[in-house]
């Protein structure tokens, strides 16, 4: 690994440029690339001001200045009223440089800690065929796979979802 020190910390507004920059490298690596995919969110660009919103919050991974990866949480849109408070696992991406040193497994279990404080029962995601180390690690976690889509997120193209009781 070419990095000397990675440390999770939650993002700042000077890092908007690089994680967009790591959302564009990494998706279309797994053929996440077109229509229905959140590449094409308009957050992409403005990420810190997107999870200074209430009840979200994003995180990155950097080695000083260098971002390396992020994920967070928000809450998942259009949901049943009636339904606990659910949020959504959004964009968890990272640099190749970067994966099979366990940031994943801390992104992870920061991203639920802050769920857990922000006060939501159930943890919601989304992911595709081909991110498999991804759905390993969401299982571990005791994510269960289910059968369609929760909520509008607007990614239509996604093919796998994951549900979490927090």
């Amino acid at each position: 690994m070419a990095t000397t020190n990675p440390q999770l910390r939650p993002i700042r507004s000077a890092d908007n440029p690089a994680i967009a920059a790591i959302i564009r490298t990494v998706m279309p690596e797994f053929g996440a690339s077109g229509p229905g995919f959140a590449i094409n969110d308009d957050e992409v660009d403005c990420m810190y001001e997107t999870y200074s919103q209430p009840g979200s919050r994003y995180f990155v991974i950097a080695d000083g200045s260098q971002v390396l990866g992020g994920g967070g949480i928000a809450p998942l849109s259009a949901v049943d009223p009636d339904q606990p408070t659910t949020c959504e696992l959004r964009k968890m991406y990272s640099l190749p440089e970067v994966r099979g040193h366990g940031f994943g497994r801390q992104m992870l279990t920061t991203c639920l800690t802050a769920a857990r404080e922000l006060g939501y029962q159930r943890c919601y995601l989304e992911t595709l065929t081909g991110m498999n180390a991804a759905q390993h690690l969401y299982q571990r976690f005791g994510f269960e796979k289910l059968c369609g889509p929760l909520g509008k997120t607007g990614h239509f193209s996604c093919d796998r979802y994951y549900l979490l009781e927090l």
